[in-house]
């Protein structure tokens, strides 16, 4: 069956099982606030840094569907790894390091400066290397289990309207 242009987005199981793991890992934060913290604190779905990192779990989410969907031994699959290991080593490191200069900076006395700052550098940037693990297990895990038994939200879609007769 040929699915019209403005739907193959939607019958792209790859795309969307990515932004699922990402979705989860991120809507897990939440979970983890309420649990560990016992507070309820939906800004930390829009913030970064914290566990576990979303972006590990989108891009190793990502990759790893395209390895299973068109091998991995495919050229898609070496980009798609190939930009995990970037995003990740960046989380973990370029990021990480970024917030704790932030942290230092808004520690300094406000006579240090000419114009005293309206707000405080943002100092959650990156990731722990356990908050990059954990994201980065997460992404394939939800990646998988969604391309093996649901598929695109096309077919998925295709699978309720058929049961629903």
């Amino acid at each position: 069956m040929t699915v019209p242009m403005p739907l193959q987005i939607l019958d792209n199981a790859v795309l969307a099982w990515g932004l699922a793991a990402c979705g989860l890992a991120q809507l897990s934060k939440l979970v983890i606030e309420l649990v560990l913290h016992r507070r309820w604190r939906p800004a930390v779905l829009i913030e970064t840094g914290g566990m576990p990192s979303s972006h590990s779990a989108l891009v190793t989410g990502t990759a790893t569907a395209v390895g299973w969907q068109d091998g991995f031994n495919s050229a898609a699959f070496a980009l798609a790894a190939t930009v995990a290991f970037v995003v990740m080593y960046d989380a973990s490191g370029v990021r990480r390091a970024a917030g704790f200069t932030a942290e230092r900076v808004n520690a300094l006395p406000d006579a240090v400066w000419d114009t005293v700052p309206e707000k405080p550098l943002k100092e959650r940037l990156g990731h722990s290397r356990t908050e990059v693990l954990v994201g980065s297990l997460m992404g394939p895990a939800i990646a998988l289990t969604g391309l093996t038994f649901v598929g695109s939200p096309l077919q998925l879609a295709h699978t309720i309207a058929n049961a629903l007769g």
